[in-house]
């Protein structure tokens, strides 16, 4: 086996990790709001979620086509893969991959310890443009696509970034306030009961949604290596095996349960009820659907914070805990140099290695972080039993009897 074909396989089972934490840290996006309000039962939220989340992964692949195409500049004025990042195998391209995959992993792994709800879109982003600006310089990111519009990182990504948690919340908040304004007067044993149920739907759409978009990132990136590697060649298209993979690792990981996060956006936000519950997952349903349609890589994490906010802000009288906001905000500034940032080193390490020892001691250092961190989660751990407890932080519960990750 050559060096090459070696970072090939190390790459794909890196991605598809990141897929599997991807799909558990961003559970709480299509499910928190449910579980919260009792609309669902936690066990069968995230059942609920993994089979819509692999349903979703086969709805478009326009998300896919943006991180194989505007993330790392791989083209040359042709259109063609550039020589000095696909010869020798592709191992150059295929190294700054694998790099920016273990920033985007480590950056997961971390907040999720912490139950900050970040975005992985923007860690996985983050960390392939840090190792690329490490092995090309500033030229080696597609900042702006062609020129001549609003494309590549800048227009896909970070635009995105910026105005989709803002208009989740104003939706959000404008169909919260329009739903107590309509109901008011109504018991309120009616309203929870039939409100319950209709976020059921719309959390169903959530799952959906989500799938159609997060699902698709790791596929871009496993086209990306492919491509480097001269095992496919069309920039237009995703291998069905790579779309299969995706699906089934991201549905793997939301059904374990990203239960630390989900209990920072279920109880650590607002106090929520149910006619806030379906208002918050329609416009973030809604806001995710069409930023698919057009290719946007946006965070569904920052989208859904953004409608759970919203909907505080348009209940008259809830309350809405603004310093856990504040530190969700500070997260999501970081996330990117962050993630840049260890997908730099790593970067680094594997081209001052070189060969089979670069990349065999990038997923090393993956291995034994991740190890690191998963056992500081078990000292405070969250499951389905405690997830939906009073709200004071992270819980000093008994260890989840599933034994799945908390």
């Amino acid at each position: 086996m050559t060096a090459a074909t070696l970072i090939l396989v190390l790459v794909i089972v890196t991605a598809l990790a990141f897929d599997f934490t991807n799909g558990f840290h961003d559970t709480g996006n299509a499910m928190a709001t449910s579980i919260a309000t009792g609309a669902l039962r936690p066990k069968i939220a995230v059942a609920l979620s993994a089979v819509l989340n692999l349903v979703g992964a086969f709805l478009s692949v326009e998300v896919a086509l943006t991180v194989t195409n505007s993330v790392i500049k791989i083209q040359d004025s042709s259109g063609a893969p550039k020589s000095d990042l696909t010869s020798d195998g592709g191992y150059a391209l295929l190294l700054i991959i694998l790099a920016g995959l273990v920033g985007g992993i480590v950056w997961n792994l971390a907040t999720w310890v912490i139950g900050l709800p970040s975005s992985s879109s923007h860690a996985l982003f983050g960390g392939l443009i840090g190792s690329a600006i490490a092995a090309l310089g500033m030229s080696g990111v597609n900042w702006n696509g062609d020129g001549s519009k609003l494309d590549g990182v800048i227009g896909k990504v970070l635009l995105p970034a910026v105005a989709s948690p803002v208009i989740a919340g104003v939706v959000a908040a404008v169909g919260t306030w329009l739903i107590f304004r309509v109901v008011a007067g109504v018991a309120e044993r009616f309203t929870e009961t039939g409100f319950r149920w209709g976020q059921v739907g719309s959390a169903s759409l959530v799952s959906l949604a989500h799938g159609t978009n997060d699902a698709q990132k790791t596929m871009g990136v496993i086209t990306l290596a492919l491509i480097a590697g001269g095992e496919w060649s069309d920039t237009g298209s995703v291998p069905f095996w790579v779309k299969l993979s995706c699906a089934l690792a991201i549905s793997a990981g939301t059904y374990v349960g990203g239960w630390r996060v989900m209990r920072t956006l279920g109880k650590g936000l607002v106090e929520l009820r149910s006619p806030q519950g379906m208002a918050a997952e329609s416009s973030s349903a809604a806001v995710i659907l069409v930023s698919s349609h057009f290719g946007f890589a946006l965070s569904t994490t920052q989208v859904v914070t953004g409608s759970i906010i919203g909907s505080g802000v348009g209940k008259p009288g809830a309350q809405v805990r603004w310093a856990v906001a504040g530190r969700m905000v500070v997260g999501w500034l970081f996330t990117l140099p962050a993630a840049g940032l260890v997908g730099a080193a790593m970067w680094w390490l594997g081209d001052l290695l070189g060969g089979y020892a670069g990349p065999i001691a990038i997923v090393a250092i993956l291995l034994a972080t991740s190890g690191f961190l998963y056992f500081r989660s078990t000292l405070q751990p969250v499951s389905a039993d405690n997830v939906n407890d009073e709200w004071t932080g992270t819980p000093k519960a008994a260890r989840s009897k599933e034994g799945a990750p908390a």
